[in-house]
């Protein structure tokens, strides 16, 4: 057997036994669930978004294992203005956005991408923060949530590019869709959103590659008409094209295990944030909430897109 045919059934191994894993750590993560909401254990709460209030056992008990299984009914929409939802495929110029409370007529547009434990009415809240703290207008793309367990357990399936996710499949399609129309799109992410997005923007390359028979060359021009801002991202590869800012707290272990890293050690060979893309590392917090949210730890963090593609942060 010849050195590359031993390297790649090395890393068909790898892949194999790794996909196994996955499958076996989601089957005792989702018995170990059942078994804690059986017993009424008390479970800690996971805060991803905006919310900052602590909820009793039973709401937290529900959020974690499938308590909002309704807004399942939600993936994939946008969010507009009065958090009125759309289905997928509608226009972006058709969406009323979230404007700035001090300014009703913005010059830019972000479509966003919530991460875990979100509901259609929580990332309607993160619209209006994110439309004051920026300036912009604001669409949202929802990422809908069925629980922590379930979320999850989607984490990793789309880590891995395995099943179908309806977020991911609405947003390639929207992103495909303005492309196309000649218009550039302006993507904001948090969390698995950068998954999300990170899993679209392929799907959209390959679609220009595939279906437009466009070259690698014409496809990552076409897309250097997308400006991706990421926020404690877990994605840890990107399509080239795209014109990329990530934003990593280091004391964030969602980015720092999943997502970019923390800039150190051999595994940071592994990672791709796309090319020409900048990562802005800093030091914000303490513990899961404190390091993660977006309010609070990343969006004081962000500058002016552009200044951010220069590389001068405040």
């Amino acid at each position: 057997m010849s050195t590359i045919e031993r390297g790649r059934s090395l890393l068909q191994s790898v892949r194999t036994g790794t996909q196994n894993a996955v499958d076996k750590a989601q089957q005792t993560v989702s018995q170990a669930a059942n078994t804690v909401v059986q017993g009424g254990q008390k479970v800690g709460q996971f805060v991803d978004g905006f919310e900052s209030k602590a909820v009793d056992k039973a709401k937290a008990l529900g959020g974690l294992f499938g308590g909002s299984k309704p807004d399942r009914a939600y993936d994939g929409h946008l969010v507009g203005a009065g958090g009125q939802t759309f289905p997928p495929g509608t226009p972006l110029s058709q969406v009323p956005g979230v404007t700035p409370r001090d300014n009703p007529n913005p010059t830019q547009t972000f479509l966003y991408v919530n991460g875990i434990g979100n509901t259609k009415d929580q990332q309607f809240g993160s619209l209006q923060k994110i439309a004051d703290t920026t300036g912009a207008k604001v669409v949202g793309l929802h990422n809908a949530t069925e629980g922590m367990v379930a979320d999850l357990a989607q984490c990793v399936k789309d880590k891995l590019d395995k099943g179908t996710n309806p977020a991911v499949d609405s947003l390639a399609d929207t992103v495909y869709s303005e492309l196309k129309a000649g218009r550039s799109v302006h993507l904001f992410a948090h969390s698995q959103g950068g998954l999300v997005t990170s899993r679209a923007l392929n799907d959209v390359a390959n679609r220009l590659r595939i279906e437009d028979g466009l070259s690698k060359e014409a496809t990552e021009k076409l897309l250097g008409k997308v400006d991706v801002e990421t926020f404690g991202a877990a994605a840890g590869h990107y399509p080239d094209g795209p014109n990329y800012v990530h934003y990593v707290n280091n004391k964030d272990l969602v980015p720092t295990l999943f997502g970019q890293g923390n800039g150190k050690g051999l595994d940071e060979f592994f990672r791709d944030a796309g090319k020409g893309a900048v990562v802005h590392r800093f030091d914000y917090g303490q513990g899961i909430s404190g390091t993660h949210r977006l309010d609070q730890a990343y969006l004081p963090q962000r500058v002016p897109f552009e200044q951010a593609r220069q590389g001068k942060f405040n």
